[in-house]
């Protein structure tokens, strides 16, 4: 009884070790990859000066007037309503997109569904650089360079294979009881994709959003290449307004760029359990 006790107590013990050393590494990870942002916050309360004499100290003074200065100056409010109106219509087209064709291909059977799935899953692995003279060939005839729709395409386009490998993933492990029983039940395959299936993706529906949010909002060099307008310009593409061939002022990129990175961060803290249960859900049957 004894021996059972100090083996009990032993156990334990080495439990809350592991744990302590677990959490702490974790830690020690969390702040190596998070260290930069905490950079590059401090960073913009300094100024130019401040930012090269005392790079890793903490600013003398947390003045907001940096961030004020880099909104006005650069112009951010014409660059993130851009961004808005450019991550909304793709977000939203790829979930329209996605959830119809990862039904089609997991519920529905149709001659040639195999190949288009594999011509998707192809998209997961071409780098945008092999499509890019094409692309750019095809949006030159098309006459839609300098508009949106020559970023929301691409967009939509880079986004849908991704999507629907995870939504058809999830839907995979639906049981075709359920299907069966709408069908008893007098539902039409779009009324079953309304009524059956939209409410059962939301979670994956939701980390198919934020992911696709973050590479539309982060994306430069199709902004780069394809919009000239200052007008049309998304937030990449003007924070090169902050930097010229000979001078760069870091204290105005730095506000601007934490301007711009905060709402992300926001986005992500809030939605993590929607992400981790939309990866997840549908690895098990």
């Amino acid at each position: 009884m004894e021996m059972s006790s100090s083996y009990e107590v032993h156990k334990s013990g080495s439990n809350v070790i592991m744990r302590i050393t677990y959490y702490v590494c974790m830690s020690l990870f969390s702040l190596i990859y998070f260290y930069p942002m905490i950079w590059m916050l401090l960073s913009s309360f300094r100024d130019n000066k401040e930012i090269f004499n005392k790079p890793f100290s903490l600013p003398d003074t947390f003045n907001f007037d940096n961030w004020v200065e880099a909104w006005k100056i650069g112009g951010m409010s014409t660059y993130v309503l851009n961004s808005v109106i450019v991550t909304s219509v793709t977000v939203a087209c790829i979930l329209l997109f996605a959830s119809l064709a990862s039904f089609s291909f997991s519920k529905l059977r149709f001659k040639g569904s195999k190949t288009m799935l594999t011509l998707f899953v192809f998209g997961l692995f071409m780098p945008m650089q092999s499509f890019f003279i094409a692309q750019n060939y095809l949006f030159e005839h098309l006459h839609i360079k300098n508009t949106y729709y020559a970023l929301i395409l691409p967009y939509v386009g880079m986004g849908l294979p991704l999507a629907i490998f995870l939504l058809k993933a999830y839907l995979d492990s639906i049981p075709k009881e359920m299907m069966e029983a709408a069908r008893i039940d007098g539902c039409t395959d779009l009324r079953m994709f309304g009524s059956v299936i939209m409410p059962l993706l939301i979670p994956s529906l939701a980390t198919v959003a934020i992911f696709s949010s973050l590479n539309s909002w982060n994306e430069l060099l199709l902004a780069l290449l394809y919009v000239q307008s200052d007008s049309l310009k998304t937030i990449p593409v003007g924070l090169l307004a902050f930097s010229s061939k000979h001078v760069t002022d870091y204290k105005l990129l730095f506000s601007a760029l934490t301007i711009i990175t905060i709402p992300m961060i926001m986005i992500y803290v809030f939605f993590h359990k929607h992400i981790v249960s939309g990866l997840t859900e549908g690895s098990i049957k």
